[in-house]
């Protein structure tokens, strides 16, 4: 099997000697987590809506898909991680506008502590 690791540099590129923006298996894109940095890696201001897109988790992940030959249309599975239960509402709000509907499968859930102590992370799982 086919294994290809991406990496964008339309992202913050610190970390990725740690880790891949995405790797791509036949048929699947597997997406490391977004969190709200820019791709010079300082935290994006604002509160949890600025955090989900603008120059952050949905945005980059868009980011990733393009560079990985995918689309919103073809994400499959989406897994975000919140820093407090409290902001799933805001967070759905501005999930609801990201291009794909019918929406992909999703799980929310309560993270214990996030890296860099940021207030949500999203990962996702396309298809090629």
């Amino acid at each position: 099997m086919s294994v290809e690791h991406i990496n964008t540099e339309t992202l913050n590129t610190k970390m990725a000697h740690v880790l891949s923006h995405a790797v791509k298996v036949p048929g699947l894109i597997f997406l490391s987590g977004q969190t709200p940095v820019d791709e010079k890696g300082a935290l994006v201001p604002g509160g949890i809506k600025e955090h989900t897109v603008r120059q952050a988790c949905l945005t980059n992940l868009g980011k990733v898909l393009t560079a990985a030959g995918s689309s919103w249309d073809k994400v499959v599975k989406v897994n975000i991680f919140l820093k407090n239960m409290d902001d799933f509402a805001a967070v759905n709000e501005v999930y609801l506008t990201i291009p794909s509907n019918p929406k992909p499968a999703r799980t929310c859930i309560q993270a214990g502590k996030l890296p860099f102590d940021v207030d949500v992370e999203i990962e996702a799982i396309a298809a090629v």
